[in-house]
């Protein structure tokens, strides 16, 4: 017998749509109205008031989180003969722009609980690279499942390094330490605005924050073939930019981006209380942190029987990450990892296991989650 259909599908970027349809297709509208389709007034429009909402001096819009990250890695500097350190826990876009730039990856563990880089190995490794690697220039915490890395140990290890940090805050739209929003600590922050992140657009889309104006005039300059005069590089840039359609539609849906991250934290805790009395704990949570629950990951020492009873349920779930980067193929034996090992990493791999949670789930549907979570 089948199993009955999905009812609570994980992800569901089409309801997020749906819930501001009218304001969004008036955005659309305008923009294709206007005549104007890349690098126009909506993408002006949302840079700034997206820099305004983050707290950040400067944002530049580009044509994806990858690139985003990319970008930022040249605008410091970094690319061939140069290493870069960062986890290998993450969706696998984080090392793959580390690479487009030709920069050497250099991948760290987690801290078990938080899923985000070990602070304690990232001194480890700044002190003592591993053998035959190009010198460490930059570090890359990612802020992961919508929860904040610890910024302040990594901030003080790679000052006294003299690294520069970017922050990976692809699952982190709004999260804080301390009152104070991700993406604004490092050298440079980077943003995805895939559809299913937290500010997600209707297609791709990326920015990169900086608090300085001259970085930010440079990053605007690389997105674009390098053209501080039109026609003219004077660097070597690329193509990447964001265009006025996504722009405008970010534009609508970073107004209620603050809201609708309250409500993802009110799912979250309304599945904690669920949980109580069952063999799984909720997600921790870093002291002085805000998280915004891009994901609700659970650490079932069964998941693939987790999984399957969620399923019957109609609940649907996903796994973030399946495997480790550096396990991965294209990745296995050819990039330098931290003393561990990553063995926090590779225990993460195979016990995650991400539940929906997305502003627009109804109550019957959190209830029906919260249902089967009793019954595990």
């Amino acid at each position: 017998m089948s199993a009955p259909p999905i009812s609570v599908p994980q992800a569901n970027p089409g309801a997020g749509y749906r819930a501001l349809k009218d304001e969004i297709d008036t955005a659309v509208a305008r923009a294709l109205g206007s005549g104007w389709y890349v690098l126009g007034q909506e993408g002006r429009d949302f840079e700034a008031e997206f820099a305004a909402w983050l707290g950040a001096g400067a944002a530049v819009g580009c044509g994806n989180g990858t690139d985003a990250l990319a970008l930022a890695l040249r605008a410091l500097g970094v690319g061939p003969g140069a290493s870069v350190v960062t986890v290998s826990h993450t969706a696998v876009a984080t090392v793959a722009a580390i690479e487009m730039v030709g920069a050497t990856p250099v991948l760290i563990d987690i801290e078990p609980d938080f899923y985000t880089m070990d602070p304690g190995e990232l001194a480890e490794v700044l002190t003592h690279p591993p053998a035959g690697i190009p010198p460490i220039r930059a570090v890359i915490p990612v802020h992961l499942y919508g929860q904040p890395a610890a910024l302040e140990p990594i901030l003080s290890t790679c000052r006294r390094h003299g690294v520069a940090v970017i922050e990976d805050c692809a699952q982190a739209h709004g999260a804080e330490l301390a009152g104070r929003k991700v993406g604004t600590f490092g050298d440079v922050a980077t943003f995805s605005f895939y559809p299913t992140k937290n500010l997600g657009a209707l297609g791709d889309g990326g920015m990169v924050v900086t608090q300085h104006a001259g970085r930010a005039a440079d990053l605007a300059a690389l997105r674009q073939y390098g053209w501080r005069t039109h026609y003219i590089s004077d660097s070597v840039g690329v193509n990447s930019r964001l265009d006025e359609m996504q722009a405008a539609i970010l534009r609508v849906k970073l107004r209620y981006l603050d809201r609708q991250n309250e409500r993802r934290r009110s799912i979250a805790a309304t599945y904690d209380e669920a949980l109580k009395g069952t063999m799984l704990a909720p997600p921790a949570r870093r002291a002085a942190a805000s998280h915004v629950f891009h994901l609700y990951v659970l650490r079932p020492r069964e998941r693939a029987a987790v999984q399957g009873r969620l399923r019957e349920a109609g609940i649907g779930t996903g796994i973030h990450y399946p495997s480790p980067v550096h396990a991965q193929p294209a990745y296995q034996g050819r990039l330098a990892l931290g003393p561990s090992g990553c063995r926090a990493t590779e225990t993460a791999a195979g016990q995650v296991l991400s539940l929906p949670i997305y502003p627009e789930l109804t109550e019957a549907q959190v209830a029906l989650v919260c249902e089967a979570l009793r019954r595990l």
